[in-house]
């Protein structure tokens, strides 16, 4: 089960026979760190760890589970300059994105997931149509072990959004991080320690794709992957084997419909910043452009205007880009603006490596395309915007739509209410009207894609209830005779009533027809 391949190149370097792997900052180069390459001895360790503190966690109100959990976030709003600045180096991401996309959307998580967690796990009773005698509840227990698989493009805020949820419900964590990232998710866990929690109940196991294979062999009750497609699929295949519970979180194809009559200018502002920030590397962000006909050439301009302004540079630094943190990622964008520009595309600005030190790829703006080249089709995820012409409505939401990847969407438009019915019928797990990106940021809401994008939820009560076994919890609200009239032995009475019920409560008919049925 070596197939879980997570990235690896300048940024990283594995060292097989030391069995560690270097993490270099992708601006500079600079040696940041090493870690192990834990082996499945070590995960399944790991994982009987966080299954005996799991159990003692378990039996705590949820009240001070939340508390504790709130201990972690003071924690780390603390300690946000050390966790900002690493960001920033290890993933090559400005430092404005590093607190506001990831730190302050963590600490926001773990606030609302402590504040909502008591209601919403709390037993649910309910309004039975039915069987009025009988009392129902549903009852949310925790499953056991969570396994998080996480990527390199938001290590802090995507798989602590995860632990959060998980240990508010009462389970224990095994994270594996990306190899590309890994210094921040242990980061993550010097500030849980810090907090005063228990200490094996959340745990790191860094590694390759050996680790987080073996990490799915090791017995965990609920699987949240995070990644590509093509891995998801064999992620979803291996769960899927073992009947274990999975969550996955894949790719995006973001488009953008811009109607005629949208706000210019934020319009334009939302293209690049949806499609730039974090250097394009954003599952959400914005990977393709459909401009109505009356807008598009002033809408192009602006786009092009605006990305020429963006300062890029140094994360660390006072710039809107940073590096690329993945290296294929470079060698995929080249790609991509060759075969658009082959086939009719106009590259308008950007379209290669800048003539500095690091992995930085200029941001780039394409029109004229179509839906023949890859860059319309493909994901992207780098800094490159693609915008294709468009003639109304109908059109528009058929080309959102051309997609196996349904993660998220976004349309502008002066016409709320015609924006509406064009986000209803585009097919994505999230569709902002006159925005972008930010729905990621709103606790309450799910989070999750449709088609090739995955399944399951994270954030909100979704993401909370999906980290427990729905129990149903029945109980009688009148004593029962201790012969049921509905068991063994079948009486010939029993059968004919139930006859005569069944023609008068499902029949249709006037409430006398259906009376008369019943007693007749």
């Amino acid at each position: 089960m070596g197939w879980i391949t997570q990235a690896r190149g300048e940024g990283t370097q594995v060292d097989a026979p030391q069995g560690t792997i270097r993490s270099y900052a992708p601006a500079t180069g600079e040696l940041l760190g090493e870690v192990p390459v834990m082996d499945a001895e070590r995960v399944r360790d790991a994982v009987a760890r966080a299954r005996r503190a799991q159990e003692a966690w378990a039996l705590l109100p949820i009240e001070e589970r939340c508390e504790r959990i709130r201990r972690f976030r003071d924690e780390i709003v603390r300690r946000a300059d050390e966790v900002v600045e690493l960001i920033a180096r290890e993933c090559g991401k400005p430092k404005a994105e590093a607190l506001t996309h990831e730190v302050f959307i963590t600490a926001d998580l773990a606030t609302w997931y402590a504040r909502e967690a008591p209601r919403i796990l709390a037993p649910r009773e309910l309004d039975l149509h039915l069987l009025k005698h009988r009392r129902a509840e549903v009852l949310y227990a925790p499953r056991g072990v969570v396994g998080i698989i996480s990527p390199w493009n938001f290590p802090f805020v995507i798989p602590m959004g995860d632990v959060l949820a998980a240990l508010v419900a009462g389970n224990g964590v095994v994270l594996k991080p990306s190899e590309v990232t890994p210094l921040i998710a242990l980061k993550a866990k010097e500030l849980y320690d810090a907090a005063g929690l228990p200490d094996d109940l959340f745990s790191v196991v860094t590694g390759d794709g050996k680790t987080g294979a073996a990490l799915i062999d090791a017995g965990v009750d609920k699987v949240v992957f995070t990644g590509g497609v093509e891995t998801g699929r064999k992620v979803a295949a291996a769960c899927g084997e073992r009947l274990i519970e999975a969550t996955m979180e894949l790719g995006g194809k973001a488009p953008v419909i811009v109607c005629d009559d949208a706000d210019l200018e934020r319009a334009a502002r939302a293209v690049v910043f949806g499609g730039f920030a974090n250097s394009g590397q954003v599952c959400i962000g914005v990977e393709r452009v459909y401009a109505q006909g009356g807008i598009y050439d002033r809408l192009v301009e602006r786009v092009v205007a605006l990305t020429r302004e963006l300062r890029q540079g140094d994360p660390l630094g006072d710039v809107d880009l940073g590096a690329i943190i993945f290296p294929p990622q470079i060698d995929n964008a080249t790609r991509l603006i060759e075969d658009a520009v082959s086939r009719g595309a106009q590259l308008r600005c950007g379209g290669g490596r800048p003539d500095r030190e690091g992995q930085f790829f200029e941001p780039t703006v394409l029109t004229g395309c179509g839906h023949d080249m890859a860059v319309m089709r493909e994901e992207i995820f780098g800094p490159i915007v693609p915008i294709m012409r468009v003639t109304d409505d109908e059109e528009a939401i058929a080309l959102a739509n051309d997609s196996h990847l349904g993660l998220a969407a976004y349309v502008f438009s002066a016409d709320r209410e015609r924006a509406r019915a064009i986000a209803e019928r585009v097919r994505a797990g999230m569709v902002l009207v006159n925005d972008v990106v930010i729905g990621y940021a709103v606790s309450e809401a799910p989070f999750g894609g449709v088609k090739a994008s995955g399944y399951g939820k994270i954030h909100g009560a979704e993401s909370l209830r999906g980290m427990c076994e729905a129990k149903h919890l029945g109980t009688e609200r009148i004593p029962m005779p201790a012969r049921d009239p509905f068991w063994f032995p079948y009486q010939p009475a029993m059968v004919s009533g139930m006859r005569r019920a069944l023609r008068a409560v499902y029949a249709r008919g006037t409430l006398g027809e259906r009376l008369g049925r019943l007693f007749g």
